[in-house]
């Protein structure tokens, strides 16, 4: 493997000028920088990243923790943050925190241990105490779609709550008063923040939330599975069940099909975070975007913001209603076949 005095003795110039030559120092000319990178290129030369950053104090490396790598949302999320970094010009360590708070906690040591520049984290939980003491550590972080309430960091998510109530009126709507929910975990704030607002839709048209209809799930599609089973052993089983993220949402669409009932004829079925195979099922789920490529960027620009030294600035983006087959919508009109002769136009 080349060195960095290979480099230096075949573009003719010192170690120091190689070396202010990668960084993009301004004192070095044009024609110099151009000859040094010729003869990296040719000679295959690759930096010391660790001895760059020992150097430095920067690894141009962010760490991303998110909640579920198997998620279809979060793989996007990530998928986004990747994009935006590498714009900017740093590489990404993904860890996965498989909605395990001692897992979360595993991959922020060990990010933090390989020197990362920031972190970006979805958390899992209310704060645990390594999140809190990271967190007052100054440690540059962002939280993206999940949040700790209390901490001063920035958080970047969608507005969940207005996209809830605009859920419960178009299911008002469509006639619908027996309304349960599958709700995610009870220490994460996406979680409550989308029972609250479930809750509160409902109140706004006089209809009620039973305990038997708030199902505790915790965004996997087993528990979707069961709490949607045991809606449908009630004495008197809800009209729709609406569950607060995409895997749930299978789990409950498995519990309906497993009784023979069809969707929406016999229930109805809604989704928070809209993915693109809900567009392929039978009937298709009306479901809740969140803009996830967006939040994943704004996360990413904001983190880099603090790198800087500029204000990092939290932000909340909207999500919206996607309407399609799954609550008993009307069949769209079928276009009628236009049957003009065009020499009559």
């Amino acid at each position: 493997m080349a060195s960095i005095k290979d480099v230096a003795a075949g573009a003719g110039v010192s170690v120091a000028t190689v070396s202010r030559a990668l960084n993009g120092h301004p004192s070095v000319r044009p024609g110099t920088r151009a000859r040094v990178l010729a003869t990296v290129e040719a000679l295959g030369y690759r930096p010391n990243a660790v001895a760059r950053s020992l150097r430095t104090d920067r690894t141009r490396t962010l760490g991303l923790v998110i909640s579920d790598v198997l998620n279809p949302y979060f793989t996007e999320l990530a998928r986004s943050v990747e994009d935006e970094a590498r714009a900017h010009g740093f590489s990404v360590i993904i860890g996965n925190a498989d909605e395990q708070p001692a897992q979360q906690d595993h991959h922020i040591r060990t990010l933090l241990d390989r020197r990362i520049d920031g972190l970006l984290v979805s958390p899992t939980d209310g704060g645990s105490p390594l999140m809190v003491d990271t967190a007052g550590s100054g440690t540059p972080m962002v939280f993206v779609d999940r949040w700790i309430p209390g901490l001063d960091v920035p958080v970047v998510r969608s507005d969940g709550r207005a996209a809830v109530r605009e859920l419960v009126a178009h299911l008002h709507g469509l006639g619908h008063r027996r309304l349960a929910i599958i709700a995610g975990p009870a220490t994460t704030t996406t979680g409550n923040e989308r029972i609250e607002a479930f809750r509160d839709a409902l109140r706004g048209y006089g209809l009620p939330l039973p305990d038997a209809y708030i199902g505790h799930g915790d965004f996997q599609a087993d528990s979707g599975r069961r709490e949607t089973n045991r809606f449908l052993a009630l004495p008197e089983p809800p009209d729709v069940v609406f569950a607060a993220d995409n895997l749930m949402t299978l789990g409950a669409m498995d519990a309906i099909r497993g009784h023979g009932l069809r969707i929406p004829h016999d229930i109805a079925l809604a989704a928070f975070d809209d993915i693109p195979w809900f567009v392929h099922t039978d009937p298709a789920i009306t479901a809740i975007a969140q803009p996830t490529g967006e939040l994943g960027r704004a996360a990413v620009r904001a983190l880099i913001d603090r790198l800087e030294g500029r204000e990092p600035q939290s932000a909340i983006l909207p999500a919206r209603l996607v309407i399609r087959r799954s609550c008993g919508e009307p069949e769209p009109p079928r276009p009628t076949a236009d049957t003009t002769n065009r020499s009559d136009r």
